[in-house]
């Protein structure tokens, strides 16, 4: 499949990192007049049947229309379920049915010189496939940022502009990862390429079509990595392990016991030995999971229970309002009698209206909507289908109880 974004450019570009890819081109493809309209592509996953497709976040980050192109040339607009910029994943929909999808394989499986293939579109020739090994695991190469997740395969599987978001599988045709950078200081392949492992691929999908957002759960320490230097300073026979230069404060780490000046060698029974590994084996769990972490301290291994916190510090967790929720109101179907009566074909009556965009926009209780941007509106989720596609502005054509037709342009942003 192949993802087209229509963006809105500022001018800035993207960050200028030899390893940062390649949704617009080279420099991010910035070489256009202020405010012009720039068309990038990508590629994506089919995950259901139904129409759940992943792919980068980069690729439909800055978009405002996003369609999805089939191998079978059939076309549908995407609309975005939610993104992760921390590790560079989002979720899109489609409305189609019997769709062909991947099966998760386990990225944790994968061998150093085990074979994979790379799909996707690079350079807009469709449906490519090459070949490589695995050359690397639990690779950090810094593009995503503060608060990132990265714990990278690396392969040696030509990846090129346009993959960004297609698929890395094993040789039993399992999807183990999402192609994501590649190390070049050219935009094109010099040699290695970067996916992101379906371990995390999977607890982000999951955590988006749940709660709209990604539960982080974290241990609540500050880490660094382990070094030999650092491993004669604690008596250690060999540098292993990652580093607790500092427990926060009435954090999951605190709570448990865990000091600075600890390190840990392994979380759920498996070991960790960079702070890459650290990280990615935690980020699989949520806030108030309890997981499993052994360190050493004064030579000696001690084991914890630590639950694990939101970033605010408590064990809830997050659900994203939806756009529908964030209009302050509730709706009612109308009866055939009521559509009778006024003389309409559609429409959804608005009822309780307390605060949000309809407050804001002077919409009282009753109103009834026949159309959102010219569709027609028979239900809430009508309604609901028409804006979570929208970024900015819903028009609403309907009337009042007593026959006023009355009109409402309503700003969908924050």
């Amino acid at each position: 499949m192949q993802t087209k974004g229509r963006a809105t450019t500022s001018g800035q570009g993207y960050p200028n990192h030899p390893l940062f890819e390649f949704f617009f081109g080279p420099n991010g493809g910035m070489q256009q007049n202020p405010q012009q309209p720039v068309l990038g592509s990508g590629s994506g996953v089919i995950l259901s049947d139904d129409g759940f497709i992943v792919t980068n976040n980069h690729v439909i980050d800055r978009a405002d229309e996003i369609e999805v192109i089939l191998n079978d040339k059939r076309t549908f607009k995407a609309v975005k379920v939610g993104a992760d910029p921390t590790t560079d994943i989002a979720l899109l929909k489609i409305e189609a049915s019997d769709l062909p999808h991947m099966t998760f394989g386990n990225s944790d499986a994968l061998k150093i010189g085990e074979w994979v293939l790379a799909v996707g579109n690079p350079f807009n020739l469709t449906s490519t496939v090459t070949a490589g090994i695995v050359s690397a695991k639990s690779r950090s190469i810094q593009i995503l940022g503060q608060m990132s997740i990265e714990a990278f395969i690396q392969t040696d599987a030509a990846v090129n502009p346009g993959n960004s978001g297609g698929a890395l599988v094993n040789t039993q045709g399992e999807l183990v990862g999402i192609n994501t950078a590649i190390a070049s200081r050219t935009g094109s392949f010099s040699g290695y390429s970067f996916a992101v492992p379906v371990s995390i691929v999977e607890k982000v999908v999951s955590d988006l079509m749940e709660f709209g957002e990604v539960q982080r759960g974290l241990i609540g320490v500050n880490i660094r990595e382990m070094d030999n230097e650092l491993a004669n300073e604690l008596n250690m026979d060999r540098a292993r392990g990652v580093y607790v230069a500092e427990v926060i404060v009435d954090g999951g780490a605190d709570a448990a016991g865990i000091k600075s000046g600890d390190v840990i060698i392994s979380v759920n029974g498996e070991a960790v030995n960079t702070v890459p590994q650290l990280q990615e084996r935690v980020s699989r769990h949520r806030p108030g999971n309890n997981v499993q972490v052994e360190v050493i301290r004064d030579g000696k291994r001690k084991p914890f229970t630590v639950t694990l916190r939101n970033i605010h510090g408590n064990t809830d967790v997050v659900k994203t309002s939806s756009k529908l929720e964030n209009l302050g109101a509730t709706f009612e179907s109308l009866s055939d009698a009521d559509k009778q009566r006024l003389r309409i074909r559609n429409g959804l009556r608005v009822t309780n209206v307390t605060s949000g965009k309809f407050r804001d926009a002077g919409i009282q209780d009753g109103y009834i909507i026949t159309q959102a941007n010219r569709v027609p509106i028979n239900s809430e989720e009508d309604l609901k289908k028409v804006i979570e596609v929208l970024n900015e502005g819903l028009f609403l054509t309907g009337l009042y109880p007593n026959g006023q037709v009355t009109y409402y342009a309503i700003n969908l942003q924050d």
